[in-house]
């Protein structure tokens, strides 16, 4: 043999592609090498038991004609691989990606996280969605110290059949799952929820104390006109109103999230503008002057893009839609409403609207529901029976007028508060004698000079008249309404 002749490879032994295997219980497995697992780099089977040798025979040949074609599961994924790597390209908002990212921590990974995707079918779901129902722990129904059961409501578990859905859908589409078998569960039916929006006489208290400060008050009240959503109008800007065509631009929608408050878009990403009437146009131009008045007295001017409504001096600041909402919940639990929640608002415009008669396609674009009117029709249906019986008239006729109350600033505004309501009860008539500056001193324990400011007071609002060495006596035109004009127009 030649020196620069090697001898001959032996022989590389081939991987057998596939063999049928028995197992105790008496019945025949076909498997057949599927390559490499990318996930894991492990190799990879893939399997199928039957009943008979003749049928085993059968499955491997269709197994490994799979693998020729490449229509085989390339991976062994799991439940919570599936996952992650759903949640890599999904495009949701980053509130929607934080509750489902809390959604996959607290149900989907503890109960599905290691489980073979290809495991998960309907029966296993549905089972699961239905102890979820009973009690959000997954507790056995035994009564336990301490421990009351809390159901998980429709909607949650709608989002957690949502996420297992399209995390294994998704497995199916990049060949790591052949079936997805979750898609075959039935769903929880979403529970209907009926609009419940104050009546007149709770929207009227609501303003009234709201007015007590005027930015609140416009920010509630601009919530009944246009029907906006807490976060609508928490990103609304001074840019986006048109005083020339009086009208509102809703762009954009502020979204609280655990990185603080962000921008985005409108929940249907739509843009729409918002009629305005001439009352909520003055409204707004009072407010808009209070604001260039504020930046004044800080050296500063007030930017177009600043917030309508704003903790920051100069507006640059939005407030957070949660704080809205909390503060909204005081406010009505103190007042004992049916419904505490600040979206009741949007309903209040909504139902109103409808019931006058107002066509759905408008309450629609003011609403900025998409369907043209499908949406506002569905949730609002049982107002729309109203509108042969309510007059056909513009949303600011329809909401109650608010009556702004100016709390007491001062000892003097308290004495003259006391006398004023009791002219107004008509405790004290037209003609009647006022007590002295000093017995009014003693009575309240005040200075002299205290007393005679609250005299002077109600002598500018026209209900007391004063001659000099003689007592007070009430005016002959003493009335609430001429009260209420002459102590706003002082202020």
């Amino acid at each position: 043999m030649s020196a620069c002749t090697l001898p001959p490879m032996p022989p590389r032994k081939r991987r057998s592609r596939g063999h049928i295997e028995e197992l105790p219980s008496g019945s025949f497995r076909a498997v057949v090498y599927a390559g490499t697992d990318p996930l894991t780099g492990k190799p990879r089977y893939i399997r199928e038991t039957t009943k008979t040798w003749a049928a085993a025979e059968v499955a491997l040949t269709k197994l490994q004609r799979q693998v020729d074609e490449d229509q085989h599961p390339k991976t062994a994924v799991t439940v919570r691989q599936a996952v992650t790597q759903w949640l890599d390209v999904v495009k949701l908002q980053d509130t929607t990606r934080e509750r489902y990212d809390d959604l996959i921590r607290l149900y989907v990974t503890p109960t599905f996280g290691d489980m073979p995707a290809g495991k998960v079918d309907a029966e296993l779901l549905e089972r699961y969605y239905s102890r979820l129902h009973r009690c959000r722990e997954l507790c056995t129904g035994r009564s336990r110290t301490g421990h009351v059961c809390r159901p998980l409501s429709t909607s949650t578990t709608r989002k957690i059949h949502y996420i297992i859905r399209g995390a294994l859908e998704r497995a199916v589409r990049w060949r790591h799952l052949g079936v997805n078998r979750a898609a075959m569960a039935e769903a929880p039916s979403p529970r209907r929820t009926e609009p419940d929006p104050p009546s007149a006489e709770e929207a009227a208290a609501l303003l009234n104390a709201a007015w007590v400060d005027p930015e609140w008050g416009l920010l509630l009240w601009l919530t009944m006109i246009t029907g906006s959503r807490r976060g609508e109008i928490s990103a609304l800007r001074w840019c986006h109103v048109d005083f020339d065509r009086a009208v509102i631009w809703v762009h954009r929608s502020n979204a609280q999230t655990k990185v603080g408050v962000r921008e985005k878009e409108t929940k249907t990403g739509q843009r729409r503008k918002v009629a305005l009437d001439p009352e909520t146009l003055a409204m707004l131009a009072t407010h808009r002057e209070l604001w260039e008045q504020r930046c004044g007295s800080l050296g500063c001017t007030l930017d177009n893009d600043a917030f309508l409504f704003s903790p920051a001096p100069d507006g640059t600041t939005a407030y957070a839609p949660r704080s809205l909402s909390q503060r909204y919940r005081r406010m009505a639990s103190k007042r004992k409403l049916r419904s505490t929640r600040l979206h009741s608002l949007r309903h209040y415009s909504a139902t109103e609207l409808v019931a006058a008669g107002v066509d759905l396609r408008t309450v629609a674009g003011r609403l900025g529901h998409g369907s043209g009117g499908a949406t506002t029709l569905k949730v609002y249906a049982a107002w729309v029976d109203e509108a042969d019986r309510r007059a056909a008239t513009t949303m600011a006729n329809i909401l109650p007028r608010p009556v702004p109350v100016q709390p007491a600033r001062g000892p003097y505004e308290k004495i003259a508060e006391t006398l004023r309501d009791a002219i107004r009860a008509g405790r004290l008539k037209p003609g009647d004698q006022l007590p002295t500056v000093a017995e009014l001193a003693v009575a309240n324990t005040v200075a002299v000079g205290t007393a005679h400011r609250a005299m002077a007071l109600l002598k500018d609002e026209g209900l007391i008249d004063v001659t000099r060495g003689r007592r007070a006596i009430v005016a002959a035109c003493a009335s609430p309404e001429a009260s209420y004009e002459n102590r706003d127009s002082g202020d």
